[in-house]
């Protein structure tokens, strides 16, 4: 089975080269203000053309206006919208119909009761997006480097769709495609040097690690 695989808060052309270089199949965008991975639309527009025809460019965004979002779609263009805020399934539904665009819902977990906030985005949602819940006092929804149980995956519906997001590097991807065998995965602070810094060297490591990984399986 593909393993889709999402680097996300790209901000230079040599994180760009990276991701594409390793084969990442989705690329991350973040519009978020209180991000360091904040990217302003028009810069984004820009990194995206290298992704055209390599990888689906994805817009993550924290209970966006409408006019913000307009103007993010349109300097952007993007392939998907990651909603990573409080978005209801009726928002979810709205921006669908808005845009034309496929919806990625990201929900915060840490136990498996949490999995039970997707049913009533189950058919509106075309993928989910999990992710550990933020540490007390962080004002970012995601990014924060840390990870939850993957044990609890195990009681996923398999048709379910998603990604897994929340504390990944090098060290640890091995561990999680094993005991959670997720249809894809989400990095961000994990290839960095510094919050909002991705590291090329990092991305080309965390590439390696994901082949590594996956041989293992295999074999």
């Amino acid at each position: 089975m593909a393993l889709d695989i999402k680097i996300c808060g790209l901000k230079t052309d040599a994180a760009m080269e990276a991701a594409l270089a390793g084969g990442a199949s989705h690329v991350g965008f973040i519009f978020f203000p209180k991000s360091p991975r904040y990217i302003e639309p028009a810069e984004a527009g820009r990194l995206r053309q290298a992704a055209r025809g390599k990888a689906l460019a994805v817009v993550v965004t924290v209970d966006a206006s409408d006019a913000f979002l307009d103007e993010i779609v349109g300097k952007m263009q993007p392939d998907m919208l990651q909603l990573h805020g409080s978005e209801t399934p009726g928002r979810v539904a709205e921006l669908k119909a808005r845009y034309g665009l496929p919806v990625m819902k990201a929900l915060s977990v840490s136990a498996a009761a949490d999995l039970e906030r997707i049913k009533p985005f189950v058919g509106i949602a075309d993928r989910f997006l999990f992710d550990a819940k933020p540490p007390k006092g962080s004002e970012l929804p995601g990014g924060n480097g840390v990870a939850f149980d993957w044990h609890i995956l195990a009681g996923l519906d398999a048709g379910v769709d998603y990604m897994l997001s929340g504390g990944l590097n090098a060290a640890n991807i091995g561990d999680a495609l094993r005991l959670a065998s997720p249809p894809g995965i989400d990095i961000s602070s994990g290839v960095e040097s510094a919050p909002g810094v991705k590291d090329p060297a990092l991305i080309e490591q965390f590439f390696r690690a994901v082949r590594a990984a996956r041989d293992d399986r295999a074999a």
